[in-house]
């Protein structure tokens, strides 16, 4: 059974979705990109099965959280996986080019492939995303709008201190 939830976080609404095996969907309601997202007739609406993500992401949003805990299972195929878990290995605050992800993950050839697979996940924020950035540190891509990536990338910068 698939569960579901809605939060009112500061920057969007945000909806969660996932089962006992992991949270498969967070989806940031921005009204913007083109990422087109449905809630199944199927899934339950069950906000207490959510809670202690629902409070990681609100930590997040308010600068109180820089990294996550939760169990993810999010459906893709075994490139976009491994995409992914990069990008998990990117430190808050900190950013990478499309190419310096494919180099980490051995191929410096595959920024296209990365940027297709950063397209496609489903769990942006905890899976982040938000943190690769065109060549040259320009904003590119994101499926909830380049808006929400551009404040999301502030918001960590603005938190992490500055080392001397």
């Amino acid at each position: 059974m698939t569960f579901y939830t809605h939060i009112d976080a500061p920057f969007c609404g945000v909806i969660l979705a996932g089962d006992h095996h992991g949270l498969s969907h967070l989806h940031l309601c921005t009204g913007e990109g083109k990422r087109v997202f449905e809630i199944d007739p199927a899934w339950e609406r069950n906000d207490a099965f959510f809670k202690e993500t629902a409070g990681q992401v609100l930590a997040y949003f308010n600068g109180e959280l820089k990294e996550f805990h939760v169990a993810l299972n999010p459906a893709g195929t075994a490139f976009q996986k491994r995409v992914w878990a990069e990008l998990t290995k990117i430190p808050f605050g900190e950013l990478r080019t499309y190419k310096e992800v494919a180099a980490a993950m051995g191929n410096d050839n595959a920024s296209r492939a990365v940027g297709m697979a950063n397209s496609k996940n489903p769990i942006p924020l905890i899976v982040p995303c938000h943190r690769v950035v065109g060549a040259g540190g320009k904003l590119t891509g994101f499926a909830h709008g380049l808006a929400i990536k551009e404040r999301l990338i502030r918001l960590e910068q603005e938190t992490t201190p500055c080392l001397p």
